[in-house]
């Protein structure tokens, strides 16, 4: 199909949308490995995971065969609110960079939370209030799930406890202003309102926090509190089915056009917003049917696929969490203070780790000033500010759009632009201002992190 029959902006019409998330571990024939118990070293059981999460998300969570899961009614009527999300044909860009390559991006910025967080914090809401819970607690690194959380808990007149990373808490206090505004509490990590976080604070008085550290205060408050339970943005697979919608709505409104791209690339942290997105074409790819690049990208500082270790590790640096097998570098590992807050995450989602390991995706770590070089020209083309974690994923897409434009090929790209960035204007400052440094841990670092890792025979 030529160009010129292919808007701009490609939308869903309402009776279009996905009435179900998609479950890639029905697909999967090596599942992911399940969840350890840390005081018994055997697989959680819901009982046990109950104590800590929602009883509906427990049964997502523990669902590794149903391929299909139906979207309550409550949850698509919000979705409609914001969603479909345009699929946008980055044609300026390409225009720029002089690429035969057609870029396409999935941009889940529009809606007041500004990221695609919205798409699992309605969901896990949903079933808080359903189960007659007073309110949820949780961690935020950038800011984005605190928010989108906010708005939900709000929705549903819940109760929300927010514990951002410090160095987030500092670096963008609008963030936190507007958490604030759809009525969360929000406390620095680590904090001396947890037994855990005075423990952390005790070991690294100075540190500028991690969500690992934020994780544990965030578990302890609701296993403390009657009424709460935990609720997590990212990482956990029932976080990255809600997040499906965003796979399942671009694969709707590309097979529209006939549409079909080569590579696929998403920004890594925990994997929410990559899992969601890759999730219909991997599941392709895993029947057989079809065959993609995907590419994972992470920011150099806190490397988890493509310089850490595949083994059990706590989910928390309090290690009061479960113990989950994925790509780590030790729940001990504190990233530098970069600005994708989002990515700074010591260890990878045990479905996209065990994908990674199986050889079904592949996985490359940019450097913060390249990536901030990368958004400018997005922001210059494109007309959108960008968030620091989308930006990893737009410096691979303008990558991979070069390589074709040295080799003449015609390849198709999408890329999932996660949110905006008008909330990270300290970081744009310290890029323009020629401030931005870059961190890149050393071996010896990771050696020490990895040395603290679990024994899990």
């Amino acid at each position: 199909m030529s160009n010129e029959k292919i808007p701009y902006k490609i939308y869903l019409e309402e009776n279009e949308m996905p009435t179900q998330w998609y479950n890639v571990r029905g697909d999967m024939k090596k599942k992911p490995a399940p969840l350890l118990n840390p005081g018994t070293g055997k697989p959680c059981t819901a009982q046990e995971l109950s104590a800590v999460f929602c009883d509906e998300l427990v049964a997502q969570e523990l669902n590794e065969t149903d391929r299909f899961i139906d979207i309550p009614d409550e949850i698509q009527q919000f979705y409609k609110m914001y969603r479909p999300s345009p699929l946008v044909r980055a044609y300026c860009l390409e225009k720029k960079l002089g690429t035969p390559a057609k870029i396409y991006y999935k941009f889940e910025g529009n809606n007041t939370s500004g990221s695609h967080k919205l798409n699992s914090a309605i969901a896990q809401a949903y079933y808080a209030k359903k189960q007659g819970l007073k309110g949820v607690t949780t961690e935020t690194g950038a800011g984005q799930w605190g928010t989108a959380l906010s708005m939900a808990c709000s929705y549903f007149d819940l109760d929300c406890k927010v514990y951002m990373v410090k160095v987030s808490y500092e670096q963008k206090p609008f963030r936190r202003e507007v958490m604030r505004t759809y009525g969360a509490s929000v406390t620095p990590s680590p904090s001396d309102t947890t037994e855990v976080g005075r423990k952390i604070l005790a070991e690294f008085p100075d540190t500028n926090g991690s969500l690992g550290c934020a994780i544990s205060e965030a578990v302890e408050s609701a296993v403390s509190s009657e009424g709460y339970r935990y609720v997590l943005g990212s990482v956990l697979s029932q976080v990255l089915l809600h997040q499906s919608v965003i796979g399942m709505e671009s694969k709707i409104a590309l097979d529209k056009y006939g549409i079909k791209p080569d590579i696929i690339i998403g920004c890594a942290g925990g994997g929410s917003n990559l899992g969601g997105l890759i999730s219909p074409f991997m599941g392709e790819k895993l029947r057989g049917e079809a065959d993609y690049q995907i590419i994972a990208v992470e920011p150099a500082s806190c490397p988890s696929f493509t310089r850490g270790v595949y083994a059990y590790d706590f989910c928390d640096t309090g290690k009061v969490c479960p113990l989950q097998k994925m790509y780590t570098l030790g729940s001990g590992f504190m990233p530098s203070p970069n600005h994708a807050g989002g990515l700074r995450y010591h260890g990878m989602s045990a479905v996209l780790s065990e994908l990674y390991d199986q050889g079904l995706m592949e996985a490359r770590a940019v450097e913060q000033t390249e990536v901030f070089k990368a958004a400018t020209q997005f922001a210059r083309t494109e007309g959108i500010l960008p968030a620091p974690e989308s930006s990893h994923a737009i410096k691979a897409a303008i990558d991979e759009a070069l390589k074709c434009k040295e080799t003449g090929e015609e390849k198709t790209i999408l890329f999932g632009l996660t949110g905006t960035g008008y909330f990270d204007m300290y970081a744009y400052a310290a890029y323009n201002d020629g401030k931005m440094s870059d961190y890149i841990p050393t071996d010896d670092e990771l050696k020490a992190s990895f040395s603290t890792l679990p024994q899990i025979d």
